[in-house]
Order: structure tokens, then C-alpha cells, then sequence
């Protein structure tokens, strides 16, 4: 008979799991991690120094997932480089690294550490999530061997991947996900040979996971939600903001509602390279969010979200995103453009030079079209902007971009250069283009970096517009394509 301390874990997870069935909700939370960084160095720290830092923050995760599971949390999402930090060389991470085993070895490393070799940072992760009875995800890194029989075997001999888990109510480990569309600045990870596509299934509902910049890319994003059909992405990342169009809270925030599904999103924070922003967002908007580009605190958030949404009486109608604007013809009296870069995108605008009207501005295959009507025009200038084309470095990837945007100035040369603060509200603005793809996603931020939950909608005609005008300034209205078809080869295709 096993002692009663050892069963409370067990009984402690059955109820949570009934509890779960029995509703169609479930409570979710997110922390947003202030890492304690590693000093810079070239050279590999020992492994008991890598442990001991990586301890310090897994004693802050702590407290954030027994916070959580006190408050009623189901899982909890901890952020990408979490618990060792970034800027390391493919040598000088290797010592925060464990071999981190398939889940089909139905391991709980809580209570059988040593089965795969040292692990203590799975068995911290394991155990934390038994004693708190909830599931935990965090990203760490995994290590595997290989030789001269696999021809793509690194000269070091081992593969090195960006990796999440997660681990249920009893400790068990139950996904492990390598990522594979790595940042420009990930040198020191491989990426996995196949693209994986990982879920597993909870007692609410059908979870997929994947990390960071992946959000972007048709795998295994797409995938997961189109073919996979799960409800609920587990998304860990260090998403560094860029406006006008990719803060965190703003651009993962529409990804959920463009793809229809939750997503429990945890971010970094580090102000000094603009890591902020996380939340929970679900097909009809934020359940909750927090932006801080003031202090260097965490942030635990936690909401109750739909168990399955599609199945939800409120779920969101399916949009023919270029249905109205491909019904319209170009406005007349207002064509005149100027060519804008954001970032290195060299976007086609035309100036709103009035307080109220109608404005068409086309790129290549796109066509924009607003309609808007300002409450108190400031001195201001807004444009309506299109980009269709190639965006990126070592993974190039096509956007079609429709956009309302504030200038920084009233220079227009400025036009596209970040900027968090306006004075303009607007009675109405009605958006839409003639979007060669269904995977669109609808963007509002309010002066700031404010979302807009509530006050705009999609018609099932494509029109992004507003339900009663702003009632904050408007920064930007953004409806950002994804022409994934027309991507060029992922890094490890073009090696083949």
C-alpha cells in the first residue's frame, strides 16, 4: 500500500480532471518571467553553475505555478528561455542542457530521476507540477548524441534543439516539442529534422504546442489548428515587440482570433530588448492581457477559458476575407501614393488628408480599402498603407498587409517608424483588401499599446470595422495576411 503522502498527488489530480469534465470551462494561466541572466562568456560555465542559475529562476516559476494552482489554474505557461536565459554559443549552452526523453516512455521524473541520466531540471519541473496538481509548460533544452552514420551529425557529435515540455497533474511527462523555425540569432540550437506537430489531449480539451517565432510560419502553426483541429495553443516565447504590426499582445492576440482558437501565450520580460507582453486570447479577443514597458516585474494572469471553442455558441462565423473589397472598385479622387519603409518593407501609403472619407491604395495583388470618419482630427497624420512581398532574413515569408496607421510625425517621411502614443479618435473606420489567403488576422491598438477588446469587429465580408467608434486614440488597424504558399524553402529544405 502506498503511504497517503504519495497518493495525494493521484487524488488531487482525479478531482481536478472531474472537476474539468464536468464543465465546459477551464481556468488557464500564463507568467510572464523576469530571467535572471547568466554573466556573458564565450566559454562553458560547470554544470553545477549552470544549475545553480538555473535554480534561481525555477524559484520564481515556482512561486508563480503554486500561485496559480492556488487560484483554481488548470496548466500554466511559463516563457521561452525561462530558466537559463539567451546570447549563448552552441558551446556555452551545452552545459544547461538535458537529454530530454520521448513521452511515450510514460516517465514521471518526480519519482524516478535518474532513469534517463541526470535531469534535475525535469525533475524539478516534474515535481512541480505533481505537488501543485496542475500542468506545467517550460521551455529548456535538449540534448542528443549522434555520429559519423548520420550524415547531417554535427562536428560536435550532437544535436542541440530549442525544446518545451509539459508535465500533467502526477509529474508525468506527457509532450516534448522541438522548435523549428529558429530565430536568426539561435545559433546554438539545431533544428529538428521533420517538423513535429505535438499535442496531447486533457480533460479540457486538445492542447498543441509550439514556441515563438513558429506563430508565423504554416508549420506547425497552421497545422496544428487546421488539420490537428486542436483547441488550445501552448505557446512559450521572448518576443521582442516591433510595432506598428508585431508587439506580442497585439499580433497574438489577432492570431487567435484568426485561427479560431485559445492561445495561452507566456512571454519574457527584459524592457532592454523590448520583451513584453503576454496574455490569454481566445477566437472572440483577449481574456486577458498585461504590457509593461516600465518596470522589470513578472506577471502572473490567469482566465477561464472555453474548453472547446468551435463548439461555443459564440464562436466566430468563417470570413471571406476579400469578399467585399474584391466587390468594389477603386475610389476615385484619392490615389495619390508615397512609398514608406517599415523595418526594410517597403510599404505603398496614401495620406488621410481629411477628417472623414474613402481611400483605396493598392501593391502588387492587393488592394486596401477604408472607409473611416475621425470624432476631432488632431494634428496628425494617419495613411492607409499596403504591403505585399517578401519580409525576413534567413527565413523569408509573404505578407499581405492592409493598414490604418498614425505616422510618428506630420513629416511623411516618418510614415511606418514606431510609435506607441496618439490624441486621434475615430467615429468609424471600416478596412478590408483583396487578400489572396484565408489566413488573415485583424489588429486594433489603441494609443499605449492598448488592445481593443469589444470595439471592433470582422464581418463575415472581410470588413474589418469599428462597433462604435474608438474610445481610445488609435495607433493602428491592421488586417496582416499570410500568404504561406508563396514562402521561400525553410533553412534545412534548401541544405537537402
Amino acid at each position: 500500500m502506498l503511504p497517503s503522502q504519495a497518493l495525494l498527488p493521484a487524488v488531487l489530480f482525479a478531482l481536478t480532471a472531474l472537476q474539468a469534465l464536468a464543465s465546459d470551462t477551464f481556468i488557464a494561466a500564463v507568467y510572464e518571467h523576469a530571467v535572471i541572466l547568466p554573466d556573458p562568456t564565450q566559454e562553458p560555465v560547470s554544470p553545477d553553475d549552470a544549475l545553480a542559475l538555473m535554480n534561481k529562476n525555477m524559484d520564481v516559476l515556482e512561486g508563480a505555478i503554486r500561485e496559480a494552482a492556488q487560484k483554481g489554474a488548470h496548466i500554466i505557461v511559463t516563457p521561452e528561455d525561462s530558466i537559463y536565459g539567451w546570447q549563448f554559443t552552441r558551446e556555452s549552452i551545452y552545459p544547461y542542457l538535458e537529454d530530454i526523453p520521448d513521452p511515450v516512455v510514460n516517465w514521471i521524473p518526480c519519482t524516478d530521476p535518474s532513469r534517463f541520466g541526470p535531469a534535475p531540471v525535469q525533475e524539478r519541473l516534474s515535481c512541480m507540477a505533481r505537488n501543485n496538481s496542475i500542468y506545467v509548460v517550460a521551455n529548456i533544452g535538449d540534448k542528443k548524441p549522434c555520429n559519423s552514420s548520420d550524415p547531417k551529425c554535427p562536428s560536435d557529435g550532437r544535436y542541440q534543439y530549442n525544446t518545451d515540455v509539459v508535465f500533467d497533474p502526477q509529474g508525468k511527462l506527457v509532450a516534448r516539442y522541438h522548435k523549428y523555425n529558429l530565430f536568426r540569432s539561435e545559433t546554438q540550437f539545431n533544428y529538428p529534422k521533420e517538423p513535429e506537430a505535438v499535442t496531447f489531449e486533457t480533460p479540457f480539451g486538445k492542447f498543441g504546442i509550439f514556441t515563438c517565432f513558429d506563430i508565423l510560419f504554416y508549420e506547425p502553426a497552421v497545422v496544428l489548428v487546421s488539420k490537428m483541429q486542436v483547441d488550445t495553443v501552448l505557446f512559450p516565447t521572448a518576443w521582442m515587440n516591433v510595432l506598428p504590426f508585431l508587439t506580442a499582445v497585439e499580433f497574438h492576440s489577432a492570431w487567435a482570433m484568426g485561427m479560431g482558437v485559445n492561445l495561452l501565450s507566456a512571454n519574457t520580460h527584459n524592457t532592454s530588448m523590448a520583451m513584453t507582453g503576454d496574455g490569454l486570447f481566445t477566437p472572440g479577443g483577449p481574456a486577458a492581457y498585461h504590457y509593461d514597458s516600465a518596470t522589470e516585474e513578472g506577471r502572473l494572469l490567469l482566465a477561464e477559458l472555453s474548453t472547446h471553442p468551435r463548439l461555443s455558441p459564440t464562436y466566430p462565423p468563417a470570413i471571406s476575407w476579400s469578399l467585399y473589397a474584391t466587390s468594389i472598385k477603386k475610389f476615385p479622387g484619392e490615389n495619390d501614393t508615397f512609398s514608406g519603409a517599415v523595418r526594410k518593407d517597403m510599404f505603398t501609403f496614401s495620406e488621410l488628408r481629411h477628417k472623414a472619407g474613402n481611400y483605396t491604395v493598392c501593391q502588387g495583388d492587393l488592394c486596401c480599402h477604408l472607409v473611416y470618419q475621425m470624432s476631432k482630427r488632431k494634428d496628425e497624420v494617419y495613411v492607409l498603407g499596403a504591403f505585399d512581398g517578401l519580409h525576413g532574413s534567413l527565413i523569408k515569408y509573404h505578407w499581405q498587409i492592409c493598414t490604418l496607421l498614425k505616422c510618428p510625425s506630420t513629416n511623411l517621411s516618418t510614415c511606418g517608424q514606431p510609435v506607441e502614443t496618439a490624441q486621434t479618435k475615430f467615429e468609424m473606420f471600416s478596412l478590408s483588401g483583396t487578400f489572396g489567403t484565408s489566413y488573415v488576422f485583424p489588429e486594433v491598438l489603441y494609443s499605449g499599446v492598448q488592445l481593443a477588446p469589444g470595439e471592433f469587429e470582422v464581418l463575415r465580408d472581410g470588413r474589418l470595422k469599428s462597433k462604435h467608434g474608438t474610445s481610445k486614440p488609435l495607433i493602428t488597424a491592421t488586417l496582416f495576411g499570410r500568404l504561406y504558399e508563396k514562402d521561400l524553402p525553410h533553412p534545412l529544405r534548401t541544405s537537402l
